[in-house]
């Protein structure tokens, strides 16, 4: 059972997904909160390219953070979400990992594990930090759901990686989000 409670005025959720629309705290700070425009940025990926939240204006996209490269965990979840992929790809739906790997760390663990869909590298954890998802050096594993206007949907803080790609396709099914 998850408990609410107000702190202040700031609503704090101890322990599992938060699914009201306030500002909530987690473990790595204040979550945006839902129904409100995502924070923006541009991110170094591979290939010399960057990625930036408003290129991806008009379509879904599903933004994770994650801790680290080639850990058990993160493989877990990105393998989740390769596996995955085309029922994303069938939806319109971008998935876009974040950590703060560098992006030559990415490059290799996109190779060893056949990932077809970008990392970015927020080696000083700005972005994380404005998402609340960062832990001092990593970033957390915390998930946004984000319409094509820019705006937080859905937000997933207590993530089990081993199912966690399955959580994300049922709540882009309860939003309506088809092909």
């Amino acid at each position: 059972m998850q408990r609410r409670t107000l702190l202040g005025g700031l609503a704090v959720s101890l322990g599992g997904y938060f699914a009201w629309g306030q500002p909530a705290w987690a473990l790595g700070g204040t979550l945006p909160a839902l129904g409100q425009p995502a924070p923006t940025f541009t991110l170094p990926t591979l290939d010399n390219r960057q990625i930036s939240l408003t290129d991806l204006r008009g379509q879904w996209v599903v933004l994770y953070f994650y801790p680290k490269d080639f850990t058990s965990g993160c493989t877990l979840e990105a393998r989740r979400f390769q596996q995955d992929l085309p029922q994303y790809q069938a939806r319109g739906v971008q998935i876009i990992g974040v950590s703060a790997d560098s992006v030559d760390s990415h490059e290799q663990f996109c190779d060893s594990e056949g990932l077809k869909f970008p990392l970015l590298a927020d080696t000083d954890g700005a972005v994380s930090r404005a998402y609340g998802s960062w832990l001092g050096f990593i970033s957390l594993r915390h998930t946004f759901i984000i319409d094509p206007e820019g705006i937080i949907r859905a937000r997933f803080v207590k993530v089990n990686p081993s199912t966690h790609s399955q959580e994300v396709l049922r709540q882009l099914d309860e939003l309506g989000v088809v092909g």
